[in-house]
């Protein structure tokens, strides 16, 4: 019976020891040390300003906001050997999201807006991409995103509103942004956003994804509609390895209306010729256009992760056909068929410690048509470019002027900004390497891109250009960067043609820039 006391009390002794700390206050069970609640509203922002030099701008006195497409196309940019731009601009994107308590999880609001302007421009007025003049007071708000997330079931997602239209199998909400633009399609079909409706379903070794969207409504009594379905499939088979496959479908009812500001949208509007697409020779006439895209893709190793390799790429088919019709609208006098198709694959090697030492190059063909549609076939490419702008925004090949750079802000104009290449077509690539001079600190980057036209245009050859860039990169602290970029592309043959040149009798000045840019992630 002692040695049990004794036993009893020298347990207690320990126990009592034990939850003592080295000042001698004794903790209790009942009083636990206290937790980060889960949020329920959460704000993210991504700013971006950048000092800008270059030899290349609009000649039109309008376009001092945005000015997006093709470089000599009918967004009057052209270069100059006298003149030089020098500007400031700035972008702030903010993210708003709720997610109640109540619904534990099950649903998300998102609301993301945009705020653009260049130091300088406009004040006390009302428009997006102005409002950086002296004493400022400009309505600039712009809505990007404001769409809802519904998880019913694990797994599943059912995305509503105004949302991320990407060609990638991943979720755009929960996938980084560089994984997006090396995986499936890359953004060079559908890259953009727009009212719809997604369901997904992201499995642990597959994923897919069905998708309604509303591009334009126009008179809501009248069947003049633009519309779009897709479904995209997605497996792994491997550790390394994942195939894919997708069709989406586009309905084009709307004769050409709607679209950005006085362009339109469609096949026969001149949004193709900012652009850089290829528009149809419609005229005015009303027109039905049935249009498909109907591709496989593949992946292996997209963010450097399970060894040194990366391999991405795709094929893609365009086919449908383009019905001209009579004055009733019914009955077609004059049909077009479409069959063009894309390639494309990058290929990566990480040669160092992080994903900063990398070696990578990138590969596109896209067809092209000699004589449009004059035998009632048009052999080249379409693109979301031919319904809004921009909306396929192609920016992971690590080109500056030949094809379109990601860091921009109000001016978004490239030598080939659509890879159809106004239906001429394209081959052409990029070839690019990064050293991490300090590991995940400051980085260096080189690189070159090379294209030329498949067709080649009247008077013209089919040399597009060559460019070299460079780009050295300091983050101080995890998601800030300043960076100092420099490119300049020396234009080949294919611009002696009037038709591509801006209609100059000489072949343009070879364009350059040099820009320095601030980034920083916030939340």
């Amino acid at each position: 019976m002692k040695k049990s006391i004794f036993s009893l009390l020298f347990f207690s002794a320990c126990w009592v020891f034990a939850q003592t700390d080295p000042r001698g206050d004794l903790r209790v069970f009942d009083q636990e040390l206290p937790q980060d609640h889960e949020r329920e509203f959460q704000f993210i922002a991504y700013w971006y300003s950048q000092a800008v030099s270059g030899n290349y701008y609009p000649t039109n006195d309008f376009l001092k906001g945005q000015v997006f497409g093709r470089l000599f196309g009918q967004n009057t940019t052209t270069t100059s050997d006298t003149s030089t731009s020098y500007y400031v601009e700035q972008r702030l994107l903010p993210f708003f999201i709720y997610q109640p308590k109540l619904f534990n999880g099950k649903a998300i609001l998102r609301a993301s807006f945009e705020i653009d302007f260049t130091w300088g421009d406009a004040a006390y007025g009302t428009g997006g991409n102005f409002g950086g003049g002296v004493s400022a007071d400009q309505v600039n708000l712009q809505t990007q995103n404001v769409e809802l997330e519904l998880r019913p079931w694990r797994n599943w997602s059912v995305n509503l509103g105004l949302q991320r239209m990407f060609d990638s199998p991943y979720n755009p909400y929960r996938t980084l942004f560089g994984t997006l633009t090396n995986t499936g399609y890359r953004l060079m079909f559908w890259g953009t956003d727009a009212t719809g409706v997604t369901i997904r379903y992201n499995g642990d070794y597959q994923r897919w994804k069905w998708g309604a969207w509303k591009f334009y409504e126009n008179q809501i009594q009248q069947r003049d509609d633009v519309s779009m379905y897709e479904v995209m499939y997605d497996r792994d088979i491997s550790k390394h390895w994942s195939f894919g496959a997708s069709v989406n479908y586009v309905r084009d009812r709307a004769n050409g209306e709607g679209g950005p500001s006085i362009l339109g949208q469609g096949l026969n509007s001149t949004l193709s010729n900012y652009n850089g697409s290829f528009r149809f020779p419609l005229g005015g006439a009303q027109y039905r256009a049935d249009v498909l895209w109907v591709g496989s893709f593949f992946t292996r190793n997209p963010d450097y992760v399970s060894d040194r390799f990366r391999a991405t790429g795709f094929v893609n088919y365009n086919l449908g056909s383009v019905d001209t019709l009579s004055d009733n609208g019914e009955d077609y006098f004059q049909r077009a068929s479409i069959g063009g198709y894309t390639v494309n694959t990058k290929l990566g090697y990480r040669y160092g410690l992080t994903a900063g030492d990398v070696i990578e190059a990138d590969f596109i063909y896209t067809s092209g048509d000699p004589n449009g549609i004059n035998d009632n076939r048009f052999s080249g490419v379409l693109t979301g470019n031919n319904w809004g702008s921009p909306v396929s925004v192609w920016i992971s090949h690590g080109a500056y002027i030949l094809f379109p750079h990601g860091n921009v802000v109000n001016r978004f104009v490239s030598a080939v900004n659509d890879v159809s290449n106004l239906g001429y077509g394209l081959m052409g690539g990029t070839l690019n390497a990064h050293k991490d001079i300090i590991p995940d600190k400051l980085n260096f980057k080189v690189g070159g891109a090379w294209a030329m036209s498949n067709v080649s245009p009247t008077n013209g050859g089919n040399q597009l250009g060559t460019e070299l860039n460079a780009r050295i990169s300091w983050s101080p602290f995890v998601y800030m960067n300043f960076e100092l970029h420099a490119a300049h592309l020396w234009l080949g043959d294919f611009y002696d043609a009037q038709v591509v040149n801006g209609g100059v009798n000489d072949r343009p000045t070879n364009p350059w820039t040099v820009f320095l840019a601030y980034k920083w992630l916030m939340f």
